[in-house]
């Protein structure tokens, strides 16, 4: 795993994405396609604004998996991560091979289906960001680092709904759901690169527990230690509490 800390979110993400997009690009001249699995939520704005503005990427050869979503939200809410991702990475950029979670569906049925999809063969790349409460995906502490399940059906901690309503997705915590589908801890590892993009204050204490504490199911994105070909972006705020020594961890 690798650590880089850059000034503010805007260079960050600009740098964030031409990794992502040099990835994209090697992998699709080399294999004629690529696929990746794709996070959502405020801290990804600027990045997949930037992604998405890159020229030269081919997203017709780009195949792309959901990583997580509500349980019994709509796709036209505006929490909705099938509403995200259509917004603001799919219509941009014409990707016409993808795979939504629907969480107001059969949701057994939509994991199997999926899962069978996902694992048909390897991932390229995995975008990932860390939760104020260290979770990746919708894996919540303390997270299951066993199942070698593609997705799992999790129970929301509280800290974790109250990150959505302070991001401003739902107006009241009552409001959000207290089930979730996610990519389990496992499925994200065997992705062959992780991108994780981690801007903000808000997310300094996460960043100390997962990458200067023991790897633990209690600080999940920790694990994120354990892959060999993970980079994960910061900027000065979420890098803030960080030892001199973990900031130039490669």
């Amino acid at each position: 795993m690798q650590i880089k800390i850059y000034e503010d979110k805007n260079s960050l993400a600009q740098t964030a994405a031409a990794q992502a997009a040099t990835s994209l690009c090697r992998t699709i001249q080399s294999r004629g396609k690529a696929r990746i699995i794709a996070a959502t939520g405020v801290s990804q704005f600027e990045f997949l604004d930037a992604l998405t503005s890159t020229p030269g990427i081919l997203w017709s050869r780009v195949e792309m998996f959901h990583l997580d979503e509500y349980i019994g939200l709509a796709a036209s809410h505006p929490a909705s991560f099938r509403k995200y991702l259509l917004d603001r990475l799919i219509k941009k950029t014409g990707i016409t091979n993808y795979h939504l979670l629907a969480g107001d569906g059969d949701v057994p049925q939509t994991i199997r289906s999926i899962g069978r999809e996902l694992q048909a063969a390897p991932v390229d790349v995995a975008f990932v960001g860390l939760g104020e409460n260290g979770h990746i995906a919708f894996n919540d502490p303390p997270a299951d680092f066993q199942t070698e399940d593609p997705y799992l059906i999790v129970e929301l901690d509280e800290p974790c709904r109250r990150q959505q309503v302070n991001e401003g997705w739902f107006a009241d915590i009552s409001e959000v759901p207290r089930q979730a589908i996610t990519m389990s801890v496992r499925q994200i590892l065997k992705a062959k690169e992780i991108i994780a993009v981690v801007p903000e204050a808000r997310k300094a204490q996460a960043v100390k527990t997962c990458f200067e504490v023991e790897i633990s199911p209690l600080a999940p994105a920790s694990i994120l230690r354990t892959h060999p070909n993970t980079t994960v972006f910061l900027d000065k705020d979420s890098a803030a509490l960080l030892k001199p020594e973990t900031r130039t961890k490669t």
